[in-house]
């Protein structure tokens, strides 16, 4: 393995205590710190789980470059902090987006280019436009949207959308700043010879995952069914046929330890990180297996209109980094509900007034 001292950006968050506690699994004898500023509601619940796995936690924020410059020496920084809702800036100003996830992660790549460290730049699939996925060719099923059509530049109906997707066009402002962020590492890449990699991740879900109805959709789905709590399918007029595609934390950790261990990839390059079309649900879809998993069902309302950042289907094709790293997704859609229900019942206390 080629590095021994972590620092891990939003790590109190739901990706970053993840990877920072499946570091800990893997590498016993790793340096690893967590920075967060504990903003996000129910993030401070994972304090106890990072300090059980021997994890040092600073609070801090990386808005502010006197708190990175605090943190221990380290020879590798995993940015997992971010606003991480496509709707911020939605209606309101885009200022706080932009000072978290764009300012802030330039303040981590300059502080990773000070220790001479390399970057893991965890990105998501908001970087590709708007209109150009929702004009691809689809069909409406009984149960989800379905692309459809002949296959072109960056997409194929029976795969998704891959890493060569034309990048032209609005994605929101959440979007702009984690492309933004991927064109300045590019530059810290060639410039200062930083070993980049960049993850565009699409849904990652499992436990400890404190669901949002902005973000974290299939923990709030199965938890919400869990505590008799109503949802509302929004957009396209309330049908819920949205479709995305889920990638259990799991599966995503396990591609990150394959990922530590080549560093042949880390100049820069990018990859789409997603189930896939096997993990793949509409929210119509969700609300099936969130029943089966709970043994539970509730109401689930309608309001017809659609936000101007939702997208009607998106699923990862992942084939680039399967076939760069030997790895594939163990866990679908139904094995994520059936792992959030287990957790969420265990903690229905702790999570009661912090999920939805």
């Amino acid at each position: 393995m080629n590095f021994r001292k972590f620092l891990i950006t939003g790590g109190a968050g739901f990706v970053g205590s993840s990877i920072a506690i499946a570091l800990r699994h893997e590498f016993s004898d790793v340096q690893i710190t967590a920075l967060d500023n504990l903003r996000r509601r129910g993030s401070e619940l994972n304090l106890p789980r990072l300090r059980e796995h021997g994890i040092a936690f600073l609070h801090g924020d990386v808005r502010n470059p006197e708190d990175l410059e605090s943190c221990p020496v380290f020879d590798l920084l995993i940015d997992c902090s971010a606003e991480p809702s496509v709707l911020a800036g939605v209606g309101s100003s885009p200022v706080p987006v932009l000072q978290h996830n764009l300012v802030g992660s330039l303040n981590c790549a300059e502080i990773a280019r000070r220790h001479g460290a390399a970057f893991l730049f965890i990105s998501t699939s908001r970087v590709y436009p708007i209109e150009s996925i929702n004009a691809l060719p689809y069909r409406e099923e009984a149960t989800r949207f379905a692309w459809s059509g002949a296959a072109s530049n960056g997409f194929s109906a029976s795969h998704g959308i891959s890493e060569d997707f034309p990048l032209g066009g609005s994605r929101s402002v959440y979007g702009a700043t984690k492309l933004a962020v991927e064109l300045l590492l590019a530059e810290y890449a060639a410039l200062y010879r930083m070993p980049v990699l960049i993850n565009r991740c699409g849904v990652l879900a499992g436990p400890w995952q404190m669901g949002k109805v902005d973000q974290g959709v299939a923990t709030l789905w199965v938890v919400s069914h869990l505590f008799g709590r109503p949802l509302r399918y929004i957009g396209y007029g309330g049908s819920g046929r949205q479709v995305r595609d889920f990638l259990h934390v799991d599966d995503f950790c396990r591609l990150l330890i394959l990922q530590l261990a080549d560093i042949s990839c880390w100049n820069g390059k990018i990859f789409n990180v997603g189930g896939g079309v096997n993990s793949s649900a509409s929210l119509l879809e969700l609300t099936q297996l969130s029943q089966q998993a709970t043994g539970k069902r509730i109401e689930v309302g309608q309001h017809a209109e659609t936000s101007p950042v939702d997208v009607r289907i998106y699923v990862t094709d992942h084939r680039r980094v399967s076939a760069d790293y030997a790895w594939e997704p163990q866990k679908n859609v139904a094995d994520i509900a059936s792992d959030i229900a287990a957790w969420a019942t265990q903690h229905q206390a702790q999570l009661r007034n912090v999920v939805g």
